[in-house]
């Protein structure tokens, strides 16, 4: 498992990439989580415009194995969802640092225990 180095991680296992110009960041799952959860055939997300709050239920993943929350990394405003995943959830479990990000928020909180890629790595195992 390999981690992209530019991205920060939570505990949930969640992905956070580095904020652009206006402010917004891409959130997705960690393959740490994909691999966790098995073959996704559901994506819940949040509705642009809708308010997430760092550390809490914004989504939901479901999978063959189980139905998981998606929690949000950082507190914002969702930006945009992504489609791409609503239509085809396996998304999430082949591409989860690249197509089969989540949604994207625009950040107005943000919690200071997100970790590096090496801290997330020594954290998931």
């Amino acid at each position: 498992m390999s981690n992209p180095q530019q991205l920060r991680f939570s505990k949930e296992h969640e992905w956070l990439s580095a904020v652009d110009a206006d402010g917004v960041a891409t959130v997705g799952i960690t393959e740490f989580a994909a691999n966790a959860l098995g073959d996704v055939v559901y994506a819940q997300l949040p509705a642009v415009g809708d308010t997430v709050t760092a550390g809490e239920s914004c989504g939901e993943l479901e999978s063959t194995k189980s139905v998981s929350d998606l929690y949000s990394p950082v507190t914002g405003e969702v930006t945009a969802a992504n489609q791409d995943v609503v239509d085809d959830p396996a998304l999430v479990n082949s591409a989860p640092f690249e197509g089969g990000w989540l949604f994207k928020v625009k950040i107005t909180d943000e919690p200071g225990d997100l970790m590096s890629a090496d801290e997330y790595t020594a954290f998931a195992g």
